[in-house]
Parts: structure tokens; sequence; C-alpha cells
């Protein structure tokens, strides 16, 4: 707890009906608790199925999950289930991903991440040497740290004022070195470049280069290398859709195909929620899981300058291909390393351009899930880093050039007849995630820098009875981060319950 916190803000006012815009993760997280705790929910989806960024696409027999592909920390999803007395497992088949990921590097060595810490550590003493297996060992140790300090304190809680920060956990972050950089503290642990890259990367979710990112955003790599990796059968879109049953079973109306064009306010209160074609929703409380600067702008007419003066994250290029190919050497999740290292980021964040030497992320998730594409087909979700539209880039007519590149690049790290072999393709250019609604082409929203972070990100409450979720918001960005948003949103209107302990805590 806060020395200093004085309570946490929740809307004020009348708190039965509850309008949630967006049926993404964090708004399905978000309704489930307020089912749970009596309210009165409706939640308006302008696509004809939830998930928001966990979209899908079914094409000629391939079900293409269309956003995040790496799923962390179930406990996190169990706790939604939990709030309305359901079970996960008696809506979710979640299935182990095991190597959680394979890397591969120019030198042509591999390395498989396992979140058994000894398996971990033989694989890096036979790849590399035994020193470098102790070092991991260490780097666990202070990532398991960080993330026992952070969770209660700095995740997962609604933070109001820096004062917030002020706990006995703060004191514990800084004296094991939390608040230095990122990249010279893996390096205290790791001194292989294989192993720096392996567990440093993981700043690119935040927006930042390990060399800027602070040492605190490891705990990304404890979510991502130690609490392990899942995925659901049937793909990620399965996550949402189960949510979005289990709210609908205990009362959650949804209405899908209904967009949103704004939010009416009198007097500075949010009275209703208004559709594209006219109708008028009434609602004590809004919650908002658009992007949070196209929700303040587009629905809320509002554009203040702590939203204006956000920078945000680089972008990225998807490859959705539905393929004859099969390679034997991949596994679920692969990440090829270019040569470059530092230079990627300088390329993607100070210059603005694309990446001459790319690292890159091929997901297969067939590997672990044949039944999302007809038989003896394969799914291949290849994810190249972009700057995002603040780079002088046209991607309507630099997306089929690259998309070309993209390929080449895949047939040179051993995707040997990768273009020949598509069958299905679907592309997204971050002029098409802006499209959908994310700020800047931006699908990993405002960067996590210092001052873009906690009590510095915007806040969660708005006006009286405003409440946002999701990536925009606090905590931040990825899978654990939304669903964590979609609690502290409710708790915006229930109230924190002083003796609420999640599983993911016990």
């Amino acid at each position: 707890m806060s020395l200093l916190r004085r309570g946490t803000r929740t809307v004020t006012g009348r708190t039965d009906e509850v309008v949630i815009v967006g049926a993404g993760l964090a708004g399905l997280s978000c309704a489930l608790r307020l089912a749970g705790a009596g309210r009165s929910v409706t939640v308006l989806e302008r696509e004809a199925v939830p998930g928001g960024r966990a979209g899908l696409i079914d094409d000629a027999g391939f079900r293409f999950d269309t956003g995040p592909t790496v799923l962390t920390m179930p406990d996190l999803i169990h706790d939604a289930f939990d709030a309305v007395g359901e079970d996960m497992a008696d809506w979710l088949d979640l299935v182990p991903v095991e190597p959680l990921y394979r890397a591969f590097y120019p030198d042509g060595s591999q390395l498989d991440v396992h979140s058994d810490v000894d398996a971990m550590a033989a694989e890096i003493e036979r790849v590399i040497s035994p020193d470098e297996a102790a070092g991991y060992r260490r780097y666990v140790d202070f990532v398991s740290k960080l993330y026992r300090y952070e969770m209660r304190d700095f995740i997962d809680t609604n933070i109001d004022t820096p004062l917030d920060l002020v706990t006995e956990n703060l004191a514990k972050l800084v004296a094991i070195g939390g608040f230095r950089k990122l990249a010279p503290k893996v390096r205290q642990y790791l001194h292989d470049p294989r192993t720096e890259r392996l567990f440093s990367f993981q700043a690119m979710y935040a927006g930042l280069a390990p060399q800027d990112a602070l040492a605190i955003y490891a705990v990304i790599a404890y979510m991502d290398s130690v609490a392990g990796v899942y995925f659901p059968k049937g793909g990620m879109h399965a996550l949402p859709k189960a949510m979005a049953a289990a709210a609908e079973k205990h009362g959650v109306q949804f209405r899908y195909s209904t967009e949103v064009s704004r939010v009416e306010t009198s007097n500075g209160r949010a009275t209703a929620v208004i559709t594209a074609d006219g109708e008028r929703v009434p609602a004590d409380v809004v919650v908002l899981n658009p992007d949070l600067p196209v929700a303040m702008r587009e629905l809320l007419g509002e554009e203040p300058w702590s939203v204006r003066r956000l920078t945000y994250s680089p972008s990225c290029f998807l490859l959705l291909a539905g393929s004859s190919a099969t390679y034997t050497r991949t596994a679920h999740h692969n990440i090829h390393f270019g040569r470059s290292w530092d230079n990627v980021f300088r390329e993607l964040i100070d210059e603005k351009r694309l990446m001459s030497d790319p690292s890159i992320l091929v997901t297969n998730p067939t590997y672990s899930d044949p039944g999302l594409a007809p038989a003896d087909k394969e799914i291949y979700y290849v994810l190249f880093p972009t700057p995002n539209l603040d780079a002088d880039i046209d991607w309507r007519t630099e997306g089929p050039r690259y998309r070309d590149e993209v390929v080449r690049t895949l047939e040179q790290r051993g995707y040997v007849g990768f273009g020949d072999a598509i069958e299905v393709e679907h592309v997204t250019t971050p002029l098409d995630w802006a499209a959908r609604g994310m700020e800047r082409g931006a699908p990993f929203a405002a960067a996590h820098s210092f001052s873009q972070t906690g009590p510095f990100r915007p806040s969660n409450l708005w006006g009286e009875n405003v409440v946002f979720t999701g990536s925009g918001t606090q905590p931040g960005v990825g899978v654990p981060m939304v669903l964590v948003s979609g609690r502290l949103a409710a708790e915006r209107i229930t109230g924190p319950d002083p003796g609420y302990r999640p599983t993911y805590l016990r």
C-alpha cells in the first residue's frame, strides 16, 4: 500500500447502468467484473465479433488471428472469469507452448526458450557456456523480484498521482536497479549477444530501445519467458469469444455491428452514447475501450495537451499467410535476429525508416492447433516492426513493395519457397492499423517512456463518469496489461474491494 495514498478516485453519481464501447480484451475484462459486481452492462461493438485487436479472419478454411499471438499470465484470464464465479477451464482450453520461442541467429546457432529454469539453463549451457547459464539463473532471480515488487503497487492498481508510487516496494525497486537502463542491467547478468537480445527484445513492446527503456520493463521478460507462454485451442480469438460468452451468460448485453459516433455529455457528465445510426443509448457510466487518443478526439470531442504531446511506439507490417509449405526447423513462435541490433532501434525509432537488417517474429499457430487450417496446410503470422505513421512513408505505394521484400527476407532466413506456397494472404500496414482506430497506426500504443508511464500515462478516469480502458491508458500495452486495465476500469466504477487478492498474486 502507498504510504501517502488517500484513496482511489471513482466516478461520481449513479453507476447502475454502464455502457462499454468496444469488446476488446480490456472491455471484456471490465464487463465481467462489472457483471460480477451487479451492474447492468451493455457492450457496443462495431465489428461482428468480439475481440477488438484480437480479431479473426476466416478465409478459405484458414482462421487467422489478426492481433496478438503471444499469450502469457493465464492467471489474469482466470481472474476475469472468477469475477462472475466461472472456471476458465470450462470456457477455454489453454495449451502450454513448448518451446516458448525458438530464436535463430545470423551465425547459424539457435536457442529454444523454456519457462522451466533448469531446462533453460541447460539449453544456454549447451549452446553458449556454463557461465552464461549461471548468469541466466541470476537474471531470473532479478526479474522475479521485479514482478513481485511491481505487480501490486505499480501495475495492478489505479494510480492518480506520483505520490501513489511512494511505497515500500518503490525502495526495493530502486535498490535492485529497476530504474537503471534495461540494456546495461541485462548485461550485468548476460554477456553473450544472443542471450542479451533474447531477454531484452521485449522492450519493443514498450515502444523503446533496450538502451532507453528502464530496467523495470524487464518484468515483460518475466511474463514472457519465465511465467510461460500459452495458446488457446481455436486460436487467440478463442479468448475474447470465451470471455464474451461468459459475460453474456451473466447478463451482459452485447450489440455487435454497432458503431458509436459520440458520447453525449451534459454539464461535464456523460449521459448517453450515440450510435452511427442516431440511436441514443442512456448510461450512468461510459467505458471507452477504443485507443484512448482516438476515443478522446472522436467520441468526446476533446484533445488536451496531455494527449497531443504523446509519442508512440513503432508500428509493424503484418503478413498473414495460408500456406502449403511446412518447415521442420521452426516452432510455434520463432524469432529471427539480424546481424544488426542497436541499429534496428535507431532506424525504427530515431530515424523513422524501415529496418535495413530486420529482426522479425514468425508465428506458426498450426504448429499447436492444426485445426486452424485445412488438412495439410499451415498458417504463418509474420511480423516486421516498422516506424509508425510519423514517418514519411506512403504505405499505399510502399505496402506492395514491402510485402515482396518481406517474402524475400523470409526465404533468405530459411523459409524456402515461402512466396510460391502462399494460397491465401492478408496484409496489414501501419495505414491499416490507423484505419482500425489506432493512433499513428501504432498497435503498441503510446511508448512507455518515463514521462508516459504510471501516473504520467493518460488517466483512465475522465470527467465525472467516463472511464478509459485498454493499452492507451494505465497500466499499458500487452495482453496481460489490458486484462489488468479492465479490472482497474471496473474499480473506478465500483470502488476497490479491500479484501480482493487476485489469483496471480497469491
